[in-house]
């Protein structure tokens, strides 16, 4: 296991050599210890599969469902779930890289030590996402997501894209975001309680406060 720092979120991670695992591209009830490679897996469907201590790069994931089960102590590189259904899985001490969630439906999803770093996930949608440890996305586009229900307390948002992100009935006190775009973010301002930013960021505020409190601005 090796530890990744983001601000002052410490994600505890897997550190998987290759060369220890077994290849295939085959998809079994659960797979453990195995580095899969391009596999297409476009539209599977998958109930109660759990994948362990595995290496995933150029997995083809989309427009598949996932019902229950877990990712626990992956890698995941450039993956693409877009369109994807993730309904009721947990994912725990897993870092996700260059992977895709355009699109991708989040429902019930438990996330404990868990790094998204460089991911997409624009028009993807969170409901009743939840973290019991640290979870964090760096330079991730989220832009024109839509997230309800969702706790995320002290999750690090650091450099990512949240333009026209809509937030309804979720928890992020805690959460870190500085770096990240604000921008045209759609969300009540009690989201936003307790969560931290950068001065440079205050602009944004401003402007999403104008628009949550309907202000009206006026130079005469």
């Amino acid at each position: 296991m090796r530890t990744s720092t983001i601000g002052d979120v410490k994600v505890l991670l897997p550190d998987l050599e290759p060369d220890d695992l077994d290849t295939t591209t085959d998809l079994a009830d659960s797979l453990t210890e195995v580095l899969v490679e391009g596999a297409a897996w476009r539209g599977v469907h998958l109930e109660d599969v759990s994948i362990r201590s595995s290496l995933l790069t150029g997995v083809d994931l989309s427009e598949s469902t996932w019902e229950a089960g877990s990712l626990y102590g992956c890698e995941i590189t450039r993956t693409d779930f877009s369109g994807a259904t993730l309904n009721g899985i947990a994912i725990e001490r897993c870092a996700i890289t260059g992977s895709r969630f355009t699109g991708t439906r989040l429902t019930d999803v438990r996330l404990k030590d868990v790094l998204f770093d460089g991911c997409r996930f624009d028009y993807a949608t969170l409901q009743r996402v939840t973290a019991s440890g640290s979870v964090a996305f760096t330079d991730c586009t989220l832009t024109n997501g839509a997230w309800s229900s969702c706790r995320l307390p002290r999750v690090a948002l650091r450099s990512c894209d949240l333009g026209g992100l809509e937030l309804e009935s979720c928890r992020l006190d805690g959460a870190d975001l500085r770096g990240s775009r604000l921008q045209g973010v759609k969300t009540p301002l009690d989201n936003l309680s307790g969560v931290t930013l950068g001065e440079e960021q205050l602009p944004d505020l401003t402007r999403l406060t104008v628009a949550a409190l309907a202000l009206t601005v006026r130079n005469d």
